[in-house]
């Protein structure tokens, strides 16, 4: 009789310790689980899958099911193996010579160990490892007797789930029954720059992702060319001045405005003037060639900012402040070069909006100050400007001239050239190795 009672109390831990690997299965198998591979398997029409979409959209719920399974299968497991495993090792001890209250104390903590031991690597970590390698296949296998178990024990349960939530209500934190599996702007960017680190993304992926991720974050105002950057036509000017200001910029579209930026026309692009015989280029105006494009708001997201591009004709809008004044103009190029970087050919200026030298670089003013950190690792402080020119300006607190000079935790900023008011051309030097980097800021002028 003792001998199978023994035998049964070895069986009934062996199925209590596969019966808690099942639920710590089905626990972590479901909290690894994207939601994209639930939804697309469960669209296959399959039972099993079906299951663990449902125990997916009920993750809070199956988790405290698990939990409850788990701290079922263990309490039982301790009642029932460790007097069968004491009783088994009492004997031997107590065949070495060891008193009975010695042999008595030596194999219950034995027991207590090798059973805590057991239902832990088997029970517990080799699920847990399995369950996190291929969370789906461990799903499929789980859903079932997960299902089934839930269903008996749904009341206590409920019970149970309920009492926490309440809980974690008054901490503050509305308690949610799916894990959130998107991910954000951010998160994606980190993943995206520890990939390129660790080696896994090259970098020129890497550069290309983190551009494409950053896209639509951007509004119009930081995509568009500003107006200071535009050559503009007049409505009364010719197809003969369509063609000299294309030989002269470079550019095949040019906005028509009445007499500046804030009151345009729209666009005409180069081409146009090969519909018109030679003999009438000089007497045709522009007004009559002119193609209206949509004006959007320079708040405008990157997105957006797209879709109505790709929607006209003329892949051109202009971009309007809160003012109702024209900020600038923006076109599919611009888009294209904030994700795959800068994109010229041979109809395009030489002049470079970055030039490296022996010490640093010399910079456009109109450069966003997050494309000055990709090319150089100058970080501006924030601040009311969205350029490296504004930067200047707005540290300088007056209008610069030729010479003045910004330091920056080492980094020094001087301007090299002026148009009309606007910052032009900065030089920016990087620190000097081993010098000490500057706590504030020094500002000198000619």
């Amino acid at each position: 009789m003792n001998v199978a009672l023994t035998i049964l109390g070895l069986v009934g831990f062996l199925a209590l310790t596969a019966g808690t690997a099942v639920f710590v299965a089905a626990e972590f198998s479901l909290t690894a689980l994207e939601r994209s591979t639930v939804d697309s398997h469960a669209r296959e029409g399959d039972r099993r899958s079906k299951q663990v979409q449902h125990a997916y959209r009920t993750l809070s719920f199956q988790l405290s099911g698990a939990q409850l399974g788990i701290t079922i299968t263990t309490l039982v497991t301790g009642y029932i193996a460790e007097p069968v495993l004491a009783g088994l090792l009492r004997h031997p001890l107590k065949a070495m010579g060891a008193s009975t209250s010695v042999a008595d104390g030596v194999s219950l903590a034995l027991a207590l160990l090798i059973a805590t031991s057991l239902s832990m690597v088997f029970g517990e970590l080799v699920p847990k490892n399995l369950a996190i390698a291929q969370p789906l296949r461990i799903a499929r296998a789980t859903a079932g007797i997960q299902a089934v178990f839930s269903s008996v024990f749904k009341v206590v349960i409920n019970g149970l789930n309920g009492t926490a939530n309440q809980v974690v209500r008054w901490l503050g934190v509305e308690p949610v029954d799916e894990l959130r599996s998107a991910r954000s702007t951010q998160e994606l960017g980190s993943l995206v720059r520890s990939s390129a680190r660790q080696g896994s993304l090259d970098p020129g992926t890497a550069a290309l992702l983190h551009r494409s991720l950053r896209f639509g974050e951007r509004s119009a105002d930081e995509l568009m060319t500003p107006r200071v950057r535009i050559d503009t036509l007049d409505a009364e000017n010719t197809v003969d001045d369509l063609l000299a200001a294309a030989r002269r910029t470079g550019h095949s579209r040019f906005p028509v405005v009445h007499g500046d930026m804030d009151d345009p026309l729209g666009v005409v692009h180069v081409k146009q003037a090969f519909i018109i015989e030679d003999e009438r280029r000089h007497d045709t105006t522009l007004d009559r060639l002119v193609r209206r494009v949509a004006t959007v708001p320079s708040t405008l997201d990157g997105d957006a900012l797209m879709d109505r591009l790709r929607g006209d004709g003329m892949q051109v809008a202009f971009v309007v402040d809160e003012y109702g004044g024209t900020a600038g103009m923006v076109t599919m190029e611009d888009l294209i070069e904030e994700i795959v970087g800068d994109v010229r050919d041979e109809h395009d200026p030489l002049n470079r909006d970055v030039l490296p030298t022996e010490d640093g670089w010399y910079l456009s003013g109109l450069l966003r100050t997050d494309e000055v950190a990709d090319a150089t690792q100058f970080t501006a402080p924030d601040g009311e400007y969205e350029t490296i020119g504004g930067f200047v300006l707005s540290r300088l607190g007056r209008i610069p001239v030729v010479g003045d000079e910004i330091e920056l935790d080492g980094w020094r900023i001087a301007v090299r050239r002026m148009d009309g008011r606007r910052v032009d051309i900065v030089s920016l030097r990087r620190p000097v190795e081993g010098s000490p980097a500057g706590d504030g800021e020094e500002v000198s002028g000619v």
